[in-house]
């Protein structure tokens, strides 16, 4: 089989989901924690509970939530009732998750950000998993994978450059206290929930080139998995990235309150460290084209690496200098994302050829559970660090002097945590050996045993 043709549109209806997912992966990541140790006075280990034991549930669920994709590809040909189901609940999720009613206390407080982070989390596996697999099965050209990733991540850096400036801004507008953080969550989960529905309707006439085989169990679908080498080792290279980049996001609003002395700068950081990766986007997909995907993952890595380390030095930089090494951080982060998501595709192709069978939904929702274990794990991180060296939770009305250990804290949560994270990972991707060679002949492989389906998206 040749080249699917996506055009534009499917691009721009693909690309839209992106919006949607970056308010769920940028938002929680970037305020939870503080509206949990700064707003609702929460301790700082009990915040870190709160924060990965919903990711914790994801693990489990989002496998499950892949075979279950896989098996209505199989029945209707199509994924999208995940989407819309997903894009339909997670809005209303999202807004209770930031709403805890003034009359409870701490300890309240803190069970009923639990409960709705958790169902919050599963709505969002409901549609990221069929969402992610998606590019495996409508298109088997390598190339046009690189596109189609380079549409999603520039969306999703536009998305994330959105909620992260756009979420705290919104928060303080509307008073800063409980009630800017309701008023900010209605407002971003009605943004997810345009982009997610966006993407489940402009994507009705995209049609699927491969049929999916689901497995029988989930106890298949993770052995399947991990005889995928590639796989594995790009899994464990983008776990570990997302661990560092959830654990500079977390500590972010911290270090704009304590290094910086101005919460309200954890705008201008996010801007500066997301808007240079809407902007380098075309740049990294020409590097992918022309290096490889490998190489261009790897030099994303140190560019972000080297950013992090330069920022261990910054409490007596000026704020300039500071947004400047944060912008280069945001360099390496575009080609951190879309590096991996443009590769994640060639390993299904490659089990595709192996195996005789189109299983995306097997990979995707182990993918998703990595990712999104990483990134509830990175504010954890940070939280048990803070917690360690000291630092002091407050309600939203006072404000406490934290120890010298505690601001010290904050400074190596946003950049040596993150700087070491990367260094862990640096040897996985270095172990990831698709090139586009090989992948060609994989899919000339698979299109030598799969017949060609006329089923829909």
């Amino acid at each position: 089989m040749g080249r699917a043709g996506l055009g534009r549109g499917t691009y721009l209806s693909y690309a839209l989901g992106s919006v949607g997912t970056a308010g769920f992966a940028t938002v929680p990541g970037l305020l939870l924690a503080y509206y949990l140790t700064n707003t609702l006075g929460v301790a700082a280990a009990v915040a870190a509970l709160v924060v990965v034991l919903p990711k914790a549930w994801d693990v489990l669920i989002l496998p499950v939530v892949g075979n279950r994709s896989d098996r209505s590809v199989d029945r209707r040909g199509s994924r999208r009732p995940y989407l819309l189901a997903g894009g339909a609940t997670l809005p209303v999720l999202f807004a209770l998750m930031f709403g805890a009613p003034a009359r409870l206390g701490p300890s309240a407080a803190a069970a009923w950000v639990f409960v709705f982070f958790l169902l919050a989390a599963t709505a969002f596996a409901v549609f990221q998993v069929p969402y992610i697999a998606l590019p495996a099965e409508v298109t088997d050209d390598y190339d046009e994978r690189t596109t189609m990733m380079s549409w999603r991540v520039a969306f999703l850096g536009g998305g994330i450059l959105l909620f992260g400036a756009g979420a705290p801004a919104v928060k303080d507008a509307a008073g800063g206290l409980r009630g800017g953080y309701l008023v900010m969550g209605v407002a971003v989960g009605a943004a997810i929930g345009v982009g997610m529905i966006g993407c489940w309707w402009g994507m009705r006439h995209t049609r699927i080139q491969h049929p999916t085989e689901s497995e029988p169990s989930l106890r298949v679908q993770i052995a399947v998995a991990r005889r995928n080498r590639p796989f594995v080792v790009l899994l464990g290279a983008f776990f570990l990235q997302a661990l560092a980049t959830g654990s500079m996001l977390a500590a972010a609003q911290y270090y704009a309150t304590y290094i910086l002395d101005d919460e309200k700068l954890i705008s201008i950081l996010f801007g500066c460290l997301v808007g240079p990766a809407v902007l380098v986007m075309p740049l990294w997909a020409a590097v992918g084209h022309r290096a490889g995907k490998r190489a261009g993952f790897t030099a994303s890595s140190l560019i972000f690496l080297a950013g992090t380390i330069g920022l261990a030095f910054s409490r007596s930089l000026p704020v300039a200098a500071v947004a400047l090494v944060v912008a280069v951080c945001g360099v390496g982060y575009a080609g951190m994302q879309m590096f991996p998501l443009s590769m994640l595709p060639d390993t299904v192709a490659t089990d595709a050829a192996e195996s005789g069978k189109r299983r995306a939904g097997a990979f995707t929702g182990l993918w998703t559970a990595g990712e999104t274990t990483g990134f509830a794990l990175g504010p954890a991180l940070v939280l048990g660090l803070l917690a360690v060296t000291g630092f002091v939770s407050s309600s939203a009305d006072e404000r406490v002097t934290q120890p010298g250990s505690a601001i010290t804290g904050v400074l190596l949560a946003f950049s040596v945590l993150p700087a070491v994270l990367v260094v862990l990972s640096l040897p996985l991707v270095r172990r990831y050996d698709l090139s586009a060679g090989r992948v060609a002949e994989a899919v000339h492989a698979v299109d030598g045993r799969i017949v060609e389906s006329g089923g829909r998206v």
